[in-house]
């Protein structure tokens, strides 16, 4: 390792910064800057992969992949529980770090630590628990074996907003199945990336099983790993405009796809809800990460009869929250990731405003250094306008009003989208029949907040392919075979 890992050093951006980890060697380079959204100054400077770089890549997670795949699922189990560990006892400083080059709020950061962490627990223990089939046939002629495999070389691409937990989402299952892998982080947050990538070395993961690059040009850099034979698994979390892009290109060698894609999430609180506990779940699925997040409530849809009295306590809820850099102790909400952010939030609320919504706290960008937009309620939202369809991520509650179940279903359905939804009602049978009818993959009744490592987290529809997470999760880095067995 370059630097000893100690809680002095750990959280400083600069020891993450030397650049690509290829073969168990990290390298020199620089050329892509880590901007503090809070402040807008440079933390670091990261290396920018070429194509060779990838090929480099391709080739070392190629010549580890026989030895990983022949190691026992114990083994396996063991290396990934104790990354859990190290990520554990480093929580602080990885929790520092993730503030510093994304701004989320630390309360926020800390929880994002705790649950990345929680996807190397759960799969050192799914390691050691691949399923397998054995049956008779129909006909009686021959017995049924089935077996699963690694599927082989797995390209994992993350996005900034989670900078722990999607990679870890990926390289859990990805590693307890036997696979080897290439991460590419996104290149506003890669300083997490690198940090987790020591403490898997640390932990024991062979020279070549994890590989990490940066790269300003995605594009080449992607699809020049996907267009080599050795590539067998994409897993991609993104926009849904990339991941199209992508599912093109992975096509053309017909490469496996897990997509995890854009989200829309409709809130639905009807007339029956606890109010105060609908309030606390709307904070809680709206401004985690100060609402960049693709599981994010989007649109709150609320029946006529509460209302008025939810947008009064959603009001006062959002306005009460502290605004400042990720890393001050007392900020709730913390800046978005870029300018370019703020204005596409802008442009969402200003289009709103213009068709007749008003804004009942916020409403328009912070002055001053920093990517800051204020938490904002925007009330009488048109059901047309440009913020109903188009993914928000930032901390903006548009809230519309509704009056009867089939009413609210219709407009939570109205949207390319199918990732996440939330139902507030105190009637159980009412808000099973209503989520039963919602085109999402996956429900939060009387919560706030579903992501949970052991359960299938993915979308229908524009949303994405596959799921991550759960028992199914480490099944989307394997291969079944089928023995036709004559005893």
């Amino acid at each position: 390792m370059l630097q000893t890992l100690n809680s002095r050093s750990f959280a400083d951006p600069a020891v993450h910064a030397q650049g690509l980890y290829i073969n168990g060697q990290w390298e020199e380079g620089t050329g892509i800057p880590v901007v503090n959204p809070s402040t807008g100054e440079v933390l670091a400077h990261v290396a920018d992969a070429g194509v060779e770089d990838a090929m480099r890549a391709v080739d070392a997670a190629h010549a580890a992949a026989a030895q990983w795949r022949a190691t026992s699922s114990r083994q396996r189990s063991e290396i990934l529980r104790r990354w859990f560990q190290l990520m554990t006892e480093h929580a602080e400083e990885l929790a520092m770090l993730i503030s510093l080059e994304n701004g989320k709020a630390l309360p926020d950061a800390r929880g994002e630590v705790s649950y990345a962490a929680e996807f190397f627990r759960w799969y050192a223990e799914e390691a050691t628990r691949i399923p397998g089939e054995y049956r008779h046939t129909p006909s009686g002629s021959h017995k049924i074996l089935v077996d699963h495999e690694p599927i082989g070389i797995a390209v994992l691409i993350t996005p900034w907003n989670f900078p722990a937990a999607m990679a870890t989402r990926k390289i859990g299952p990805a590693l307890a199945a036997g696979c080897t892998v290439i991460l590419k982080p996104a290149s506003e947050t890669p300083l997490t990336a690198y940090a987790m990538a020591r403490l898997g070395e640390e932990a024991g993961v062979p020279s070549g099983v994890v590989n990490v690059l940066t790269t300003r040009d995605p594009g080449p850099v992607v699809n020049a790993m996907l267009a080599d034979p050795r590539v067998r698994k994409l897993s991609f979390t993104g926009s849904t405009g990339v991941g199209r892009t992508l599912l093109a290109e992975a096509a053309k060698t017909v490469v496996s796809c897990s997509m995890e894609l854009g989200g829309n999430a409709p809130f639905l609180v009807f007339d029956d809800a606890d109010l105060e506990a609908a309030l606390d779940g709307a904070m809680i699925a709206k401004m985690r990460n100060a609402g960049e997040a693709c599981t994010a409530a989007n649109r709150f849809y609320v029946q006529a009869g509460i209302h008025d009295a939810f947008v009064a306590g959603l009001t006062k809820r959002m306005a009460a929250l502290k605004i400042g850099p990720g890393t001050d102790k007392e900020t709730q909400c913390g800046p978005m990731i870029t300018q370019k952010a703020v204005q596409k939030i802008d442009q969402l609320v200003t289009n709103a405003l213009q068709r007749g919504a008003r804004a009942t706290t916020g409403g328009a960008p912070l002055a001053g250094s920093g990517y800051f937009y204020p938490p904002t309620v925007l009330e009488n939202v048109p059901a047309d306008a440009d913020i109903a369809f188009e993914e928000i991520f930032g901390p903006v509650a548009p809230v519309y009003k509704f009056e009867t179940d089939d009413e609210a279903i219709r407009l939570a359905n109205d949207t390319e989208y199918g990732l996440a939804a939330y139902i507030y009602s105190r009637d159980l049978k009412r808000a099973m029949r209503v989520g039963k009818a919602l085109e999402s993959g996956m429900l939060g009744i009387n919560r706030g907040l579903m992501s949970d490592p052991a359960a299938p987290f993915g979308g229908v529809k524009q949303s994405g392919l596959g799921r991550e997470g759960g028992v199914t999760g480490i099944l989307e880095f394997m291969e079944a075979k089928y023995y036709a067995v004559d005893l």
